[in-house]
């Protein structure tokens, strides 16, 4: 029954707002009749309907919550006061509430709401419902399980909300904090046989720990310290490097292109310069081929990163999920080289003669570029992973 009845109160408000207050307090929703008419009358005090329908419900109300009390009091749990403690703060509501009308009348006699001070009821009701968190919350403790410690946690908190002024209490909190915390350890192993440098694996290891944090897991990438005991452990496998060699790859193309080379005038048989209807001199284009190879060189190499990433529990000792990594990385440089007149090239492939040969990368610098590859499929496979963790 924890917070249930403040849940049903604020549902009944929220409620108000459909339909009229008569239907409410047909259904039995009186709380949800009362808000309605309380607001109908703030706009009209004399609506001696609304006047009806508020003294039923407001009458009603108070009868079954103060029925539940008494109910709860006589079976004396210790559990119940917190319940307690809520519907006295429902009853105070809804007086505060009616008490925000003009003086009402109906039928020349004056509507009266009599004044309930409930404040020594609440405040009696919150510090034993506090008591009963703050003893529960230490039998709690004493099982030692991480979800009794975390929900000793919770019972704490809740003693501190109502009454703030047990002694130690914020030592249990904290303690029963870091008792109910799962821990992470991820860490990585290399099995291949490329031995890659310490800052390769350091980079790696760079993820966003806060974003994998959740209230009661802790993820690490470095030992707290030597005391520190691990709940689970991300065990992040590098089995094989493969690198490829070095591959050229000569391509050779033959561009040809026919372009204009001046002009020549256009003779009669007499050997004369020939003229068109407006007395020019006739022009003929001349045109000369041209041809040029175009040798390209391909450079390339691969490198693929394969591994799994394991989710250790510790107790009991099982493994609770294994999922596959893989990362790649490519090298390539196009070079080119004409052999021949140029300008049979386009722009393009005149371009691509400004490239030369570079030097290939060593196989630990292919590694590296897989690095920011590999780290995605880290963190995916532990993002992935975070709901077997808890």
């Amino acid at each position: 029954m924890k917070r249930i009845v403040l849940v049903i109160f604020i549902l009944t408000i929220l409620l108000a707002g459909c339909g009229s207050s008569k239907k409410q307090l047909e259904k039995g929703n009186y709380d949800a009749a009362i808000q309605k008419a309380v607001k109908d009358l703030r706009k009209d005090p004399k609506d001696t309907k609304q006047i009806d329908i508020l003294t039923q419900a407001y009458k009603i109300a108070n009868e079954q919550d103060n029925e539940r009390v008494r109910m709860l009091k006589m079976e004396g749990k210790p559990n119940s006061w917190d319940e307690i403690y809520l519907v006295y703060k429902v009853l105070n509501d809804r007086q505060a509430l009616v008490r925000t009308l003009p003086p009402l009348n109906m039928n020349g006699r004056s509507i009266e709401f009599p004044y309930v001070d409930y404040m020594a009821d609440m405040v009696n009701a919150k510090r034993k419902a506090a008591d009963f968190y703050y003893a529960h919350g230490d039998v709690l403790m004493k099982s030692g399980i991480k979800e009794s410690c975390r929900q000793a946690f919770a019972e704490y908190v809740r003693a501190k909300e109502y009454v703030g002024d047990y002694e130690g209490i914020d030592n249990k909190i904290q303690e029963a904090k870091l008792k109910g915390i799962s821990r992470v350890f991820i860490s990585i192993q290399n099995s291949s046989m490329l031995k890659f440098p310490k800052e390769f694996e350091d980079d790696l290891l760079a993820l966003d720990l806060p974003r994998l944090n959740s209230e009661w897991v802790e993820y690490s990438t470095q030992n707290l310290n030597d005391n520190t005991q691990y709940d689970y452990f991300v065990n992040v496998t590098v089995k094989n490097i493969i690198v490829s060699p070095d591959q050229s790859l000569q391509r050779d193309s033959v561009i040809k292109r026919r372009i204009e080379d001046g002009f020549t005038y256009v003779l009669d048989k007499k050997g004369n310069v020939m003229k068109d209807t407006l007395g020019n001199d006739m022009k003929q284009t001349k045109y000369k081929n041209l041809q040029c190879a175009l040798v390209e060189t391909i450079q390339s190499k691969t490198c693929r990163i394969d591994g799994d990433v394991d989710v250790i529990q510790m107790n009991p000792n099982k493994e609770v999920r294994k999922d596959p990594i893989r990362a790649e990385s490519n090298f390539e440089n196009i070079s080119s080289r004409a052999l021949g007149d140029i300008q049979a090239l386009n722009s393009n492939q005149l371009e691509r003669t400004k490239t030369s040969i570079v030097p290939f990368p060593t196989d630990i610098e292919m590694v590296i570029r897989c690095s920011q590859s590999l780290k995605m499929a880290i963190k995916g496979a532990i993002q992935n992973d975070r709901r077997y963790i808890y």
